[in-house]
């Protein structure tokens, strides 16, 4: 399906947002002006990215100009993951069920655990001394 207009999608994982914008072409990813794969530097990062394209068979039909900010590189391809997913469901909603198997369209809730007052971390204590 061709779009003339572009899609814009949001997607967060931890304290990383990718904002990006979709339209038709040959595939070119860009993320903050660097090409994907300068930006992603592991096959991990890459493939993590990607997977909904690769799930849905879109991988060489559109473009994208992302806008990834906060937490590290790992949180920025979990939240691109997450916006080309949307992306893709606004484009056709037939690929809510295969998105959805896979768990694609699921935000990670996880994040740090803040730190309480009077103790050195989230969970750690202060060494106890009985006597």
């Amino acid at each position: 399906m061709a779009t003339e207009t572009p899609i814009i999608a949001t997607g967060r994982r931890k304290t990383a947002i990718a904002s990006l914008k979709m339209t038709a072409g040959t595939g070119t990813i860009s993320v903050n002006g660097k090409d994907f794969n300068d930006y992603f530097t592991t096959g991990n990062m890459k493939q993590q990215a990607l997977a909904p394209l690769v799930v849905t068979e879109n991988a060489k039909k559109f473009n994208f100009v992302v806008k990834a900010c906060g937490g590290g590189l790992n949180g920025q391809a979990g939240a691109l993951r997450l916006a080309i997913a949307r992306a893709l469901l606004k484009l056709n909603s037939e690929h809510r069920a295969v998105l959805r198997e896979h768990g694609l369209l699921t935000r990670d809730p996880r994040a740090k655990e803040r730190k309480k007052p009077g103790q050195p971390g989230a969970r750690k204590r202060f060494q106890f001394s009985k006597r």
